[in-house]
């Protein structure tokens, strides 16, 4: 015998105690260490799913409950991923039999009177097979928790990136580089109270932080111009959607190309008198109805070099009055319906 598998679990299933003997004998003079036998095939079942053993070695013919519905009532751990195998004792050597019992699982056959060697042979080869299975099961399952860690380890990596590439849009234009961070939660919390899935929540606070990006191609003296823009600063700063649009256009990756939508689109109104597109009501995309949201509020609310910031109050009036002309009236319902300590957790400095 391979050592490996004399400390499997085989049970015995007969109504005949001579034959359970017998065998109970020839395994343990065999050096199988874990043998368990009954005469009782109704509690078959229940000893299975209890002791889960790694063969059972059934009698086909038994009162009352015969092996094959032994099996049927053992079928769920027979088939995947449990697999536990069966070697059907039988007399019954017809086709009509053994093609039944096969097609309910049986993986072997050892025919009564029973030959000791045969029992021996045929168990060994059945348990070796199942020890290879279980081997192969746990580097299956050893495999699968590494490419869970790497799929972990890759979106840690890819969030890093985002929150880097997000601070890059802010390098000119926001001292703390955290704008970008707050409009990223608050659109997440928009998200939610609009009841949107968690996973389109959390790709929503992934990509909404970009949606500035495009900031990278406005000169500095620009974005931190203490005063009004001129007609022509104004062009120049305008442009900065589509400079993130572009920038992140040729991404493969379905949330950059989502980042990409929201910059594009975080300035258009809901009356259709934004830009760049003109876009109006259900044309701009949702997400990027949300951002427009959480990124004026957070530039209302935030000290900027052309203005002090407001008071909490008086931008979540604003929103409110915007509702229906800048504003998507079903997104600024729901950040009105949004607790105000959650609007002062999520936007915090630092």
């Amino acid at each position: 015998m391979i050592d490996g598998i004399a400390s499997m679990k085989v049970l015995v299933v007969d109504d005949n105690a001579a034959n359970v003997a017998l065998m109970e004998q020839l395994l343990h003079e065999a050096g199988y260490l874990s043998v368990l036998s009954t005469q009782e095939p109704e509690g078959v079942a229940e000893i299975c799913r209890a002791w889960q053993p790694d063969l059972v070695l059934l009698d086909l013919h038994m009162p009352r409950v015969d092996g094959f519905e032994v099996m049927d009532q053992i079928q769920e751990l027979m088939d995947e991923p449990q697999n536990l195998p069966v070697v059907v004792l039988t007399a019954d050597a017809t086709p009509e039999a053994r093609r039944r019992a096969l097609a309910m699982g049986a993986r072997d056959f050892v025919t009564k009177p029973i030959d000791g060697r045969e029992l021996l042979l045929r168990t060994g080869n059945v348990l070796q097979t199942r020890q290879l299975q279980l081997e192969l099961q746990l580097q299956n399952a050893s495999l699968e928790a590494s490419v869970r860690q790497r799929t972990l380890d890759l979106e840690a990596a890819r969030l890093e990136s985002l929150t880097v590439l997000a601070a890059v849009g802010e390098f000119h234009d926001d001292d703390t580089y955290r704008h970008t961070q707050r409009v990223g939660a608050l659109a997440a919390s928009l998200g939610r109270a609009l009841d949107m899935s968690e996973t389109a929540c959390a790709d929503v606070r992934s990509a909404a932080p970009l949606h500035d990006l495009g900031k990278v191609g406005v000169p500095r003296e620009i974005l931190r111009k203490p005063g009004p823009l001129s007609d022509a600063e104004r062009e120049i700063m305008m442009r900065h959607p589509v400079i993130g649009a572009q920038i992140l256009a040729s991404a493969s990756s379905p949330l950059l190309r989502l980042a990409g939508l929201i910059a594009r689109s975080h300035h258009e109104r809901w009356d259709g008198s934004g830009y760049p597109d003109g876009l109006s009501g259900g044309q701009i995309p949702l997400a990027g109805r949300i951002t427009a949201v959480a990124d004026v509020f957070d530039a209302l609310t935030h000290d900027r070099p052309y203005k002090s910031a407001w008071e909490i109050a008086a931008a979540i009036e604003l929103i409110a009055e915007e509702s229906g002309r800048h504003f998507d009236p079903e997104v600024a319902s729901a950040f009105a319906a949004l607790d105000p300590l959650t609007q002062l957790v999520v936007v915090p400095d630092g």
